[in-house]
């Protein structure tokens, strides 16, 4: 058993494929590109998506979210985000669902919550903290690291790519705050 990251993939939202200049013809293209994509992903893996999962105001898109939902790969596990409606999180089979998540996957830990944060739980012992709601805004700082689809060319992430990311990354100005703060 694997496990795989990934956020933002909004699926069948079109404003947001638009917005954000994502490369493809239609949002049809961009979710049959995402769903071949997570490819990767066994069918005994976790695939953790990290928040904003569909657009799902209309008929229409609930109907493409469960039909995305069905044809991913592996166990899904929600970490909710902004965009994640209380009838989405109810109604899709999810393996689980959480706002905020702490897994450990062999010695490593990883926090994972939709939002980026300044600080979280073992980040001074390692503990990596994966997000995304920022799109192509940001990619991360030292130890924490966006997994939204935007910044991973619309793939799920392994433990050890983002790992290694967030060792890479600089320090972000909150963490030299924070820091500073708590010596």
């Amino acid at each position: 058993m694997a496990h795989f990251f990934t956020a933002d993939t909004h699926f069948a939202d079109d404003p947001v494929r638009r917005f954000f200049e994502r490369p493809f013809a239609s949002s049809d293209a961009m979710d049959a590109a995402m769903i071949a994509r997570a490819g990767v992903v066994g069918a005994a893996d976790d695939l953790w998506i990290i928040g904003d999962f569909a657009a799902c105001e209309t008929e229409a898109g609930r109907m493409a979210a469960q039909a995305a939902f069905a044809a991913l790969p592996g166990r899904k596990h929600l970490v909710r985000g902004n965009h994640d409606p209380d009838w989405l999180v109810r109604t899709l089979p999810w393996a689980s669902v959480h706002d905020l998540v702490e897994i450990t996957i062999g010695d490593r830990c990883f926090v994972l919550c939709h939002y980026p944060l300044a600080t979280w739980n073992g980040a001074r012992a390692g503990a990596v903290q994966l997000f995304g709601h920022v799109h192509t805004r940001w990619r991360g700082a030292e130890g924490q690291v966006n997994v939204g689809v935007d910044q991973w060319d619309f793939s799920p992430v392994t433990p050890d790519r983002a790992e290694l990311e967030a060792l890479m990354l600089p320090k972000s100005r909150l963490q030299k705050m924070v820091e500073g703060a708590e010596t």
